[in-house]
C-alpha cells in the first residue's frame, strides 16, 4: 500500500468523528426531478478536465449521478467554448449526487484528493489555465471545516513537496455543461484524450482505492 494512501486513511480516521449531515442549498438544472427530489445530497468539486473527474466519481459506490459543468466564476450561463478558452473566471467542475448512507462527504474528499494533484496551480495533467484549477466547494460550515482540516493534515504530512493550492470556496451556483459533455468518457471510449489522459487517471485512482469502487468497477 502506498504511503500516500496510508496517510489519506489516517486523515479520514482523524476527521471522521466530526462529520455530520446538514442541509444544503441546491441549484436547479436539467437533472431529472426523481434525482432532485430524492434523499441524495450533493457535493461540488473542480480538479481539471471534467470528463476525467466525472468518470472518477461515478465509479464510487454511493454516488448516484455526476454532472459536468462550470462553477467558481461570476459570469452567467457560460459556454464550453468560453470556459475552455479561459475567457471566464469559471472552472470545469462536477456536481456529485451521493447517498450519505453509503458514502460520506469525508470519503468524497478522499476521492477528490486521491485522484488529482492539489499542488498544481492552474493546471492538471496536460490541461493548463485557471479553468482547470483545483477547487473544493463547501455548502455549510461542517464541510468547510472538513476541507480545511483535510488540507492542513495533508500539508503537515509532508506527502507533497509543494504547497497545496486548492481553493476552498463557498458554493454559489453551478451551470450544467452542454449535453455532449455528460458521460463523455463512457460515450467516447476511442477518443484520444480519453485513451491517453482520462482512462489512465481513472485507473490510477481505482488501483489506489479499490474498496471505494462500485462492484462493476472493481476490475476496470
Amino acid at each position: 500500500m502506498s504511503t500516500f494512501k496510508l496517510y489519506l486513511i489516517a486523515v479520514i480516521a482523524m476527521l471522521s468523528g466530526c462529520y455530520e449531515v446538514q442541509k444544503s442549498n441546491e441549484t436547479t438544472d436539467s437533472i431529472s426531478e426523481e434525482i432532485q427530489n430524492s434523499e441524495l445530497k450533493t457535493a461540488y468539486f473542480a480538479s481539471g478536465c471534467f470528463w476525467c473527474v466525472e468518470a472518477i466519481f461515478e465509479s464510487v459506490k454511493g454516488v448516484d449521478e455526476v454532472v459536468s459543468g462550470y462553477a467558481g466564476g461570476s459570469e452567467k450561463n457560460p459556454t464550453y467554448n468560453q470556459v475552455a478558452s479561459g475567457r471566464t473566471s469559471h472552472a470545469e467542475a462536477v456536481k456529485v449526487f451521493y447517498d450519505p448512507n453509503k458514502v460520506s462527504f469525508l470519503q468524497l474528499l478522499d476521492v477528490y484528493y486521491g485522484s488529482h494533484d492539489p499542488t498544481a496551480l492552474n493546471y492538471q495533467g496536460p490541461d493548463y489555465g485557471s479553468q482547470y484549477r483545483s477547487i473544493a466547494f463547501y455548502q455549510n460550515e461542517t464541510e468547510k471545516s472538513l476541507i480545511d482540516e483535510y488540507i492542513k493534515a495533508l500539508e503537515a504530512s509532508g506527502v507533497y513537496k509543494k504547497p497545496i493550492v486548492t481553493e476552498v470556496l463557498p458554493f454559489t451556483i453551478f451551470y450544467e455543461a452542454e449535453e455532449y459533455h455528460q458521460d463523455f468518457e463512457r460515450k467516447n471510449p476511442n477518443n484520444r484524450y480519453i485513451l491517453n489522459v482520462s482512462v489512465p487517471r481513472l485507473k490510477r485512482f481505482q488501483r489506489l482505492f479499490p474498496e471505494l469502487l462500485k462492484e462493476n468497477n472493481q476490475d476496470h
